[in-house]
């Protein structure tokens, strides 16, 4: 815990977004600096909660109490320590995660919960500024090769943990740089990349091999990956968007929100694209179609991209602004959140369903026919609620629906369940000796802290198929 009466003393803070008339005029990351002092008063709200029910809310099984006591201590090396003995990369997480941990802390039953996110994320910044973080290559190698494919959250994860106990790892990606959805997916507002290229550097000097540029599937398939490694874990991630199959969706001007994003993060990086093939939202009447965190990248990138109107469309209700008493301490509150993308404009409208897609003569969307819609899970339509609204441009934010099929899933012949997810043992393997998942591959679209514990889990089954025993956790 922290100071005995801390949470008595110490209200939350937390780190001030930069101002919206600023931030949206470029993509750096929205928050202001928090010093080392407040990161210390925060520490010292954790209390002295018996059960700390945060372990429960964090995938990772995070040490909170631990890491939070020694900040409040100003133990930060100690603190680093115990935060990296079961989250490999903290700075994703502490810019990324929606912290289920806060919503299971004890003091938030009726106090605002412990500051654990801004805790973690300020640790790994002053570990690296501190050059705390070193490459840990293995003392001995084992001679087992294994392929990670897909370099998102749970690929890094499981590449880094089975290369630490002495595999030779290679981890291939299909696109030119690694970092998955972390790198194409998540804005750079939300996270800059430079917090991925020094953890790949420190990967490479460690002994991970990374080959970019290299489609396990189509440019390599599954048969020469089953001859050249001992095993294979697939962690593709749910990439297969869901669409939107109704009248008018072959305009011109629908896009997927994956079609949009990666975009965006590829000019950041000072890429140059074709532009018969740039996606801008500039002075359009914009459209989203679907209400969650894709939904909420999509609209921040849109304000930056100077759109005219932004529409955020959501079929479900709107939640309650207070934690819904369907969804009670330590669950996972049932609430209206509001992204930093909210914050900055737009209109958001729920119970609405899209029905048509109108467009000109030239084929290009002008509208969308829309209804309002009753709860699920019938969603029944609201009688003489038909309305056309203007649009120039929709971005179809929807989630996802499973792991891409045809390809590398096909080749290698793994069974998939009922959700199109490839099907796992307990110990992450696949029905194919030898070829193990994780990530959202195997447990469906989930959150970036899910994709790092399934990395580490799926990495203690590999190193055990492999030797017979594993000291990873």
């Amino acid at each position: 815990m922290g100071k005995d009466t801390g949470f008595l003393e110490i209200t939350r803070e937390t780190p001030a977004r930069r101002p919206v008339g600023e931030r949206v005029n470029d993509y750096h990351e929205i928050y202001q600096e928090f010093s080392n002092k407040l990161v210390r008063n925060q520490g010292a709200r954790c209390m002295d909660c018996g059960v700390p029910f945060c372990h429960t809310g964090c995938p990772l099984n995070n040490m909170i109490p631990d890491w939070n006591d020694l900040v409040y201590r100003d133990r930060w090396r100690e603190a680093i320590r115990q935060l990296h003995a079961t989250n490999n990369f903290p700075e994703f997480t502490g810019r990324i995660c929606p912290a289920p941990c806060e919503a299971a802390c004890v003091l938030g039953i009726n106090e605002p919960p412990v500051t654990i996110k801004v805790i973690e994320r300020s640790i790994i910044d002053h570990a690296w500024t501190e050059g705390w973080i070193k490459p840990e290559p293995p003392a001995v190698r084992t001679g087992k090769k294994v392929a990670v494919i897909g370099s998102g959250p749970a690929g890094m994860a499981a590449a880094q943990q089975l290369n630490r106990a002495g595999h030779w790892v290679t981890l291939f990606e299909k696109t030119d740089r690694i970092g998955g959805l972390l790198r194409y997916g998540i804005p750079d507002f939300k996270m800059e990349k430079h917090h991925i290229d020094r953890r790949v550097r420190q990967m490479a000097d460690e002994g991970v091999i990374f080959r970019a540029n290299v489609h396990a599937g189509v440019t390599i398939e599954g048969e020469q990956l089953r001859r050249e490694f001992d095993a294979i874990v697939i962690t593709t991630g749910a990439e297969q968007p869901r669409d939107l199959n109704i009248p008018g969706r072959d305009l011109k001007g629908i896009h997927f929100a994956m079609d949009f994003l990666p975009q965006q993060n590829r000019r950041v990086a000072g890429d140059n694209l074709d532009p018969a093939e740039d996606i801008f939202a500039t002075g359009k009447n914009v459209i989203i179609i679907g209400g969650g965190d894709t939904g909420a990248d999509c609209l921040g990138t849109s304000h930056r991209h100077k759109a005219a109107s932004i529409r955020q469309f959501e079929i479900m209700p709107r939640p309650p602004e207070q934690r819904s008493p369907r969804t009670p301490w330590p669950l996972w509150p049932y609430m209206l959140r509001e992204e930093s993308s909210h914050e900055e404009g737009g209109e958001r409208l729920f119970a609405i369903n899209t029905v048509a897609f109108e467009g000109d003569a030239a084929g290009n969307v002008k509208g969308l026919r829309t209804v309002k819609v009753g709860p699920p899970p019938s969603f029944e339509k609201v009688a003489g609620s038909d309305e056309l609204i203007e649009a120039d441009m929709v971005l179809l934010a929807m989630g996802f629906t499973g792991p891409v099929q045809a390809g590398l899933v096909e080749q290698l012949g793994v069974a998939l369940d009922r959700r199109g997810n490839i099907q796992c043992n307990d110990d992450y393997m696949s029905s194919v000796s030898g070829v193990f998942a994780a990530g959202d591959s195997r447990r469906g679209q989930s959150l970036v802290v899910w994709a790092i514990a399934e990395g580490r889990q799926a990495a203690r089954a590999v190193d055990q198929y492999l030797t017979g025993s594993s000291r990873l956790t």
